[in-house]
């Protein structure tokens, strides 16, 4: 079993020899997780009161004017791959609410004009999606401690999404672990650690650092054109709740995926999304879900470039818990 951590640095160095290295696509589970231990998680790698009481941005504040210029130097073949899917108009299981989207004709003088009318929630497994941090709550608290009572249904009154109003402007780096795995695409139930990462560090010679876009993709894509789609919920891959330490350690600024970035069963006693939990309530970090990240593994293995200006902002909805949105990396 994992043991309790008793220092950060103590509790990466256990989690990396508790997940021995794998070259194929096959499920690698974890090591359950008790509720006990993913509290403690949740306090170790607390930003709470980091960048003060009333803070409301969290990892975004490590996107630093320096960092924004940094990340613009990366520009170098003037080249721009979106990672949004198109919007998801149709109804199944995988997407129980499809994107509306209505168009009308009319006239405007003697004009005439078209307009369209777009309807979504957007939070789920189908539509590409940046969650903010009112998203999810920690024993009746959100990050920072603010309380889950702050959040009505005229919207959140802290921590709303209107707080990345700036947008995302920084450097991104793309993981692709089917390319370090020599295989297309992971099974769904594959677990990634902090040890594969490393692992991927170590084959590029790419760093990831603080104030950087972490994006992990499984390939769950090319597996849906090549087998289907199936139930997600049930079974994918992703990122273990451990990597949560890992990321406060690099202090990443934002993590995505092409999935919901939490390995499915997850492992953590009762609970099917602890990575969520534990990078929006303890760090304070967004999240990109369901990206499109083939183009963009694309694009990079055509460059042996893994490194990128990442630009990307949420609708500036007052209040929000997250907004749908087309994150872009230029290279």
């Amino acid at each position: 079993m994992i043991f309790k951590p008793t220092a950060r640095h103590h509790c990466l160095l256990l989690i990396t020899l508790l997940f021995s290295p794998v070259s194929t696509g096959h499920a690698q589970t974890a090591e359950p997780v008790s509720r006990a231990e993913f509290d403690q998680w949740m306090q170790d790698i607390s930003n709470w009161g980091r960048w003060g009481a009333e803070d409301e941005k969290g990892t975004l504040n490590l996107i630093t004017p320096q960092k924004r210029i940094e990340a613009s130097q990366l520009v170098q073949d003037g080249i721009s791959v979106s990672m949004s899917r198109f919007a998801d108009k149709e109804q199944r299981p995988m997407n129980g609410n499809p994107f509306r989207h209505s168009l009308s004709v009319s006239r405007f003088g003697e004009h005439e004009v078209a307009g369209d009318e777009y309807s979504v929630q957007y939070h789920g497994f189908a539509h590409s999606h940046i969650d903010g941090l009112p998203h999810f709550a920690h024993k009746g608290q959100m990050y920072n401690g603010f309380s889950v009572e702050e959040l009505e249904a005229s919207g959140a009154g802290r921590l709303g999404i209107h707080n990345a109003f700036e947008g995302i402007f920084t450097r991104g780096i793309l993981v692709d672990i089917p390319w370090l795995r020599g295989v297309e695409y992971l099974e769904p139930g594959t677990a990634i650690t902090a040890q594969d990462l490393e692992q991927w560090e170590a084959r590029t010679g790419v760093r990831i650092g603080s104030g950087d876009v972490l994006l992990i993709r499984t390939g769950r894509w090319e597996r849906v054109r090549q087998q289907g789609e199936w139930m997600f919920i049930g079974r994918a891959a992703g990122s273990h709740a451990s990597l949560a330490l890992w990321l406060k350690e690099r202090d990443v600024a934002v993590i995505g995926s092409d999935g919901v970035s939490d390995v499915m069963p997850s492992g953590v006693e009762g609970l099917i999304n602890p990575l969520h939990e534990l990078v929006l309530v303890g760090l304070g970090m967004p999240i990109l879900d369901n990206l499109d990240l083939d183009d963009l593994a694309e694009a990079a293995t055509e460059r042996n470039r893994w490194e990128f200006l990442f630009v990307g902002s949420p609708l500036r909805v007052e209040g929000g818990t997250g907004s749908p949105m087309n994150p872009l990396a230029i290279f």
